[in-house]
């Protein structure tokens, strides 16, 4: 992923396309059944040094619990953190006793700061549940702990890129990071174009469906296409295809958290 490190600053291909076979992937038991995750980025067993980060993203997983499944209670700090339910009930549950319910395109935005615990769970006896969660760095350490969520609708994000979580769009859940988080069901032969700032880059993450053509590039069902120095993106539905785009700022960020 990492072309080269100059002066310190980490430089990357303008486009890279991660097949799907070349993002890691894991499962096992938890409690009450069993989980299978995507891991795009270095995370508990998973280390890579060409994926540590991009940008101010620090973690991707792509998780599906069986059903009745809960993950327990664990602690995050200093981290902005997105989930967005793909499919089935999602449930939170923290050391506050808040709880929430995302259905499918729904998403919530944490605040972790000085220190939350929380849970996922599969909120279904009788489905499998899946959903995308997403870290980043924090512009400000040190914040009170904080979560909101938001009901987004297909329609909504149908042949659109609609943002979920942004330090821009005032519309979107809030994030306290240089991020934003869009969503897309993009039918058969639709174009969706993207314009990068100076200094960002894009990671585009093909949940299902497809093939895409991302500029002159294909991308197929659970591959993902990182984009840096490339002012625009056009990205075409071969066939229908359901898909996140995360714009992030390329900075230098911490090793971790």
């Amino acid at each position: 992923m990492v072309a080269r490190v100059e002066d310190g600053q980490e430089e990357y291909e303008v486009i890279k396309v991660r097949k799907p076979e070349q993002i890691h992937q894991t499962k096992g038991e938890v409690n009450g059944g069993s989980f299978g995750m995507r891991v795009h980025f270095v995370f508990d067993s998973y280390l890579d040094p060409e994926y540590v980060h991009f940008g101010t993203l620090r973690v991707l997983n792509d998780e599906t619990l069986s059903p009745g499944t809960v993950w327990p209670l664990h602690p995050h700090r200093e981290i902005e953190m997105v989930t967005y339910c793909v499919a089935g009930e999602f449930r939170h549950a923290d050391e506050t006793g808040a709880n929430g319910i995302l259905r499918e395109g729904w998403a919530q935005h944490i605040t972790a700061g000085k220190g939350l615990f929380h849970s996922e769970i599969n909120n279904l006896p009788d489905k499998p549940m899946r959903f995308v969660q997403m870290w980043f760095y924090p512009k400000t350490r040190g914040l009170e702990p904080s979560v909101e969520q938001k009901p987004f609708e297909r329609e909504q994000r149908t042949n659109r890129l609609l943002p979920l979580a942004s330090d821009e769009h005032p519309d979107a859940l809030p994030i306290r990071a240089a991020a934003q988080v869009y969503a897309s069901c993009l039918e058969a032969g639709h174009t969706l174009e993207y314009a990068l700032a100076a200094g960002h880059g894009v990671y585009l993450y093909l949940l299902e469906g497809g093939p895409l053509r991302v500029n002159d590039r294909e991308l197929l069902a659970l591959g993902a296409v990182q984009v840096v120095d490339e002012p625009r993106l056009q990205i075409t539905a071969q066939a229908d295809a359901e898909l996140l785009l995360i714009d992030v700022l390329m900075v230098e960020t911490p090793p971790s958290q």
